[in-house]
């Protein structure tokens, strides 16, 4: 079975999104291979029968460790790559220190960068594959109080939206998953970048922080059925299926409201009405 079976790395796989999706993947057939970061969270997933691997996506040897393991296991075969890892720096934009900004791009952008590039030219011996980044709304949304994350996803979009349009031609496909609001871990991780990096008790926004922070302490909007993330698997499953891929797929009905409303509304009218939901 498992040498018969499409291959696919999925970074990020410690929780939420990227365990869901890559438990679905196993149940439709795929050789699923999956990257974590901290010891326990690979001892568990190897625990549930996946081929684990160790990545820091802050160290750029880490990366290329972990493609060529990968590589190794399967024999040279990749048929696929969601590059799904990454987390939320919380914060105004006022309130964000270069370095908070450099990590987030680090985690969110340069580390799926160099994922890709290893990627692609391995593809591009074999003749074929399937990228898929994981963007976000909030690549084209720019909702307050996450101009860190908002920049890291916009990012994508830009330089994934060009790199859609330079494989025309050849067989293999790049596309950029948006999701919208879905319960996961991502709002509880963020919680220790805001504390290392948020000077909140000295900000102009503190009374909008506090609130949130609470609701963060008191267990945010973790979903450890997983069950929130299946529209994810249902976008993915046709990113890696559809014989023409979209170079964006909308998730959740948030998304496409935030698309019909930028494509329609003046950009001030527009600003105004997504943060509306903030």
């Amino acid at each position: 079975m498992v040498g018969n079976s499409r291959t696919i790395l999925v970074t990020g796989c410690s929780s939420g999104i990227g365990a869901y999706c890559a438990k679905r993947l196993r149940e439709d057939g795929w050789r699923v291979l999956v990257t974590a970061r901290k010891e326990a969270d690979i001892a568990r997933l190897q625990a549930e029968g996946f081929e684990v691997f160790y990545l820091e996506c802050r160290d750029p040897a880490s990366i290329k460790t972990c493609f060529n393991a990968v590589i190794d296991a399967t024999g040279g075969k990749l048929d696929a790559i969601f590059n799904n890892a990454g987390y939320s720096q919380a914060g105004a934009v006022e309130d964000i220190p270069i370095e908070a900004l450099r990590e987030q791009f680090e985690v969110n952008f340069f580390s799926v960068h160099a994922m890709t590039l290893l990627a692609v030219k391995h593809m591009r011996a074999q003749g074929y594959g399937r990228i898929i980044q994981h963007s976000s709304v909030l690549g084209f949304c720019p909702m307050i109080l996450r101009g860190a994350y908002n920049a890291s996803k916009y990012a994508l979009e830009g330089l994934y939206g060009t790199m859609y349009t330079e494989l025309q031609g050849c067989d293999i496909h790049v596309s950029l998953l948006q999701t919208g609001p879905i319960p996961s871990n991502v709002a509880i991780n963020a919680l220790p970048y805001l504390r290392k990096y948020i000077d909140v008790e000295n900000s102009h926004y503190q009374e909008i922080y506090r609130p949130r922070i609470a609701e963060l302490e008191a267990g945010g909007t973790a979903d450890t059925t997983g069950t929130g993330a299946e529209p994810v698997y249902k976008k993915l499953k046709r990113a890696l299926n559809d014989k023409s891929p979209r170079p964006q797929y909308f998730i959740t009905r948030q998304t496409y409201l935030a698309g019909m409303l930028k494509r329609l509304l003046p950009s001030k009218l527009f600003f105004k009405a997504i943060n509306y939901w903030s």
